[in-house]
Order: C-alpha cells, then sequence, then structure tokens
C-alpha cells in the first residue's frame, strides 16, 4: 500500500502566465477558440459513452425509444460527458503541464483562461441535468447528476491522485451512462442493466491499464499513482488478465437476462479476441518483446462497440 499523497501544487507562476490567444481575431481566432472549448469537452470519450447508451436505450424499450427521451439522453448525456471532462481539465490543469500526453490541452497552453474553462464546465453540466430533469425522470436526472459529482470529485480530485485503485474507482462513473439510458427509458434499474453497466465496469481496467502503461513516465512525473508506476508488471498483468475476464463472464452473464443469439455469439467471440490480446500484452511484458499497449488500448474500444451494436441489432430482431 502506499501512503495518501498530498494534492499537487500549481507550478509557482502558472496561473499568472499570459493566456496566448489561438489567434489575432477574425474567423480563424474564432475558429480556434471554439476548437479550444471543444477539446476540453474530450469529444471521443463522449463519443464512447453514446456508443454504449443508445444500444442500452434500444433494449430497454424493446426497440427505438420515445424520440423525446432518445434525444433528451443523447444530447444531455453528450453535455454531461463534456461538462465533466471541461471540470476534469480545469482540475487537473496543474499536472496535465507536467505530461507530454497532456501539455498541450487548452489550459496547460494558456489558450484558455482557467475562470473561462470552469464557468464553461458549470454550464454544460447544468444544463445537462436540467435537460433530464424536463425531459427524462427523476431517477436518470439523480445518476446524471451524481455521475458528474463522482467523476470531478470523487475521482479526479480524490482518488486519482491518492490511490493505485483510481481506475477501478472510477470505473463507476465510466458505467453510468449504461443505467441512465436504461432508466430515463424505463424508470427503473433491472438486473439486465446491471449487467451492461458491469460489462462497462469491469472492461475498463484492462483499457486503461494499456493506456498508463504506454504513458508510465508521464504519469510518474505528474505524480499520479497509477497502477503500472506504483506496482510491479507482475500485478498490473495480473490485473489486466483478471478485468478482462469478469468483463467477459459480464457479457456473457448478461445473455440470457433477455438477449438473443446475435449477440451471444458476438459475445463469446469479442471475448476471445479480447482475452487472446490480453494474454498478448501479458506475455509481451514479461518476456522482454517490446510492448506494444496500444494494441489492447485499441483492440478494448472495438470490443465495447462491437459487443454493443449487437445489444442493438438483438433489440431491434
Amino acid at each position: 500500500m502506499i501512503t495518501e499523497r498530498p494534492l499537487l501544487r500549481r507550478t509557482p507562476g502558472a496561473a499568472e502566465r499570459p493566456v496566448r490567444e489561438p489567434g489575432t481575431g477574425g474567423p480563424r481566432h474564432w475558429l480556434a477558440v471554439f476548437r479550444a472549448y471543444l477539446v476540453l469537452t474530450k469529444p471521443q470519450i463522449v463519443e464512447l459513452l453514446l456508443v454504449t447508451t443508445v444500444p442500452t436505450m434500444m433494449l430497454a424499450a424493446g426497440g427505438w425509444p420515445d424520440p423525446v427521451t432518445f434525444t433528451a439522453v443523447l444530447v444531455g448525456g453528450a453535455l454531461a460527458g463534456g461538462g465533466a471532462s471541461v471540470l476534469n481539465c480545469y482540475i487537473d490543469r496543474d499536472i496535465d503541464q507536467l505530461m507530454r500526453r497532456t501539455k498541450r490541452r487548452p489550459l496547460p497552453a494558456n489558450q484558455l483562461t482557467p475562470r473561462a474553462v470552469l464557468i464553461f464546465g458549470l454550464t454544460l453540466s447544468v444544463i445537462s441535468v436540467a435537460l433530464m430533469a424536463v425531459l427524462t425522470n427523476w431517477l436518470a436526472t439523480a445518476l446524471t447528476a451524481f455521475s458528474i459529482f463522482y467523476y470531478d470529485v470523487v475521482y479526479t480530485l480524490w482518488l486519482k491522485r491518492r490511490t493505485p485503485a483510481n481506475t477501478f474507482w472510477g470505473g463507476v462513473c465510466g458505467a453510468a451512462p449504461v443505467v441512465i439510458g436504461w432508466a430515463a427509458v424505463t424508470d427503473s434499474i433491472p438486473p439486465m442493466a446491471w449487467a451492461l453497466f458491469a460489462i462497462v465496469f469491469f472492461w475498463q481496467m484492462p483499457h486503461f491499464y494499456a493506456l498508463a502503461i504506454k504513458y508510465k513516465d508521464d504519469y510518474a512525473r505528474a505524480g499520479i499513482p497509477m497502477l503500472p508506476v506504483v506496482r510491479s508488471m507482475k500485478r498490473v498483468n495480473f490485473e489486466i488478465i483478471l478485468y478482462t475476464v469478469l468483463t467477459v463472464i459480464s457479457s456473457l452473464a448478461a445473455w440470457p437476462l433477455g438477449l438473443g443469439p446475435i449477440y451471444g455469439v458476438t459475445a463469446v467471440v469479442m471475448g476471445a479476441i479480447f482475452l487472446g490480446e490480453s494474454i498478448r500484452l501479458v506475455r509481451q511484458t514479461g518476456g522482454g518483446a517490446a510492448v506494444k499497449p496500444m494494441r489492447l488500448f485499441h483492440l478494448s474500444i472495438t470490443y465495447l462497440t462491437v459487443l454493443f451494436m449487437a445489444v442493438a441489432i438483438d433489440a431491434l430482431v
């Protein structure tokens, strides 16, 4: 076990550096400003969240959900994910400037002011919760508000900087859109919704551990106790295999709860491919071969996308 780490202090003078405006005025300037704000929302993460939420809603509705609910969750979920990501960038602006992977983000690159980013993140988050409250139900609304709070306060401010279990506990907010989507359609969270939640929850460990292996030096430089930074590769490898297996088991457990043969075959085939890639990475890290963790990272995205596409297809047929 590692001892608790205090929150990193901002580099002296970092907040006082002048903002470098992305342009000198005119259309190019405003396009650069727009792009800077867009980058803060981490569109790739929002896209991945929607990939799991839309099929879940279709399964909950037994086909296409009500257009109003569907649109509300689609837009509200994107705004919630974007707002939470913006606030994450605001909170992490001190460590982002220390990591090669993140130092070009708008805040460490001084393209935007922290105050503007904070206002933007809070605005997106409030709008998302309000939209869910007006157009869905209180269960989905409460889950949306909780997921934003959990990601930015519990995970980003607290767990991320203090424990190597940060990825595990952070998985809660990553999997939350699944139960939010189901709750928006049915105002309930039955076992099937929790089974889909478990898939996304366990999936995040091998997915993010691969990224953490790739950027291990970056996380160490920033003082973030990601598992590959503070534990042996033997321990990391064990958890990669463990959570890959749990992901596959969760996907198979969802099959008899109301999914058909298209999903079942997909879960078996894609689960075998996912597990095989995890084993390949573990063998690389333990055998002295050139380690290519991003193969698992990208394959894991394909796995989740194809699996939930099968959920959507089964919901329609």
